[in-house]
């Protein structure tokens, strides 16, 4: 395992912290490169002793949420005032997170985001909200942006963060990558490059961009200081935690704890559910 990929998995281990806003000045967009200059990769494969280890981390913390006592307001998690969920039907629980591609912190996280994201039962909804906080932080929002419109970023999303922080073929918060750049990336997994940095320069991004921002200021609406990742189950409970594991179990705890809000049998896992399916 590399050096990087090692420091990676121990900040999993540390207490919960944030990645901040901090970033230097963008660069003038007469300074960039053509696309056809860039020279982007495609992402490495996702490092199989890595993904076993966040499966594991996820399938701990949700047995720890069974055998632990409810969550504590103020301690577990924050009530956000008048909370609403930001995309999801009724009738389903919402989990969000708000992170950045940009962030050591975010890319250490993910493996776990993504283990615990495919075990969910049918009537949780995970949403991806981007932390647009100025500077590169607002490039990659818009790239999450213009690869979701693309219908791209089951592809694109684990493999951006690996991209950034352990291939280092992206910058992140090293310094300013190019929007270009950025779409030559993404043109790895099928997207037109020059229709890719329109869609991120869009009204319609530019929408989504504004009301992710929103979306955050009211969920950090306490005071708390705005950090990724973070997380808010059912609109309504954004999660504290003492660490990453704590931060899943609590996760677990609010969804169960949502569902008996609306009187929901518990269903059965998403992966389960499509195992036990009559095989055609």
């Amino acid at each position: 395992m590399t050096a990087l990929r090692h420091a990676l998995l121990l900040l999993a281990l540390l207490p919960l912290a944030a990645c901040k806003n901090d970033a230097p000045a963008p660069v003038a967009a007469g300074d960039a490169a053509p696309a056809a200059q860039a020279a982007t990769k495609a992402a490495s494969a996702e490092d199989p002793q890595r993904a076993a280890q966040a499966e594991a981390a996820v399938q701990a913390a949700a047995e720890a949420a069974a055998k632990a006592p409810p969550p504590v307001e103020g301690t577990d998690y924050v009530t956000i005032p008048n909370g609403q969920p930001f995309d999801t039907a009724p009738g389903r629980i919402e989990v969000v997170e708000f992170s950045g591609y940009v962030c050591p912190f975010c890319a250490a996280v993910q493996p776990q985001v993504s283990a615990m994201k495919a075990k969910l039962p049918p009537d949780v909804h995970f949403v991806y909200v981007p932390a647009a906080f100025g500077a590169m932080w607002d490039n990659y929002a818009k790239a999450y942006y213009a690869a979701e419109a693309m219908g791209l970023v089951e592809k694109t999303h684990d493999a951006m963060f690996r991209a950034i922080h352990i291939d280092q073929t992206l910058k992140g918060e090293r310094g300013m990558d190019k929007p270009e750049d950025i779409a030559a990336f993404y043109a790895n997994y099928g997207a037109n490059p020059g229709e890719f940095l329109n869609s991120m320069q869009s009204f319609a991004v530019a929408t989504k961009m504004n009301r992710a921002r929103q979306y955050m200021t009211e969920a950090f609406a306490n005071g708390d200081q705005m950090g990724t990742p973070a997380f808010v189950v059912a609109g309504k409970y954004r999660v504290k935690g003492k660490s990453v594991d704590d931060m899943f179990r609590i996760i677990n705890q609010l969804i169960v704890a949502e569902r008996a809000k609306l009187g929901a049998a518990t269903p059965a896992p998403a992966a389960a559910a499509a195992a036990e399916a009559p095989q055609g």
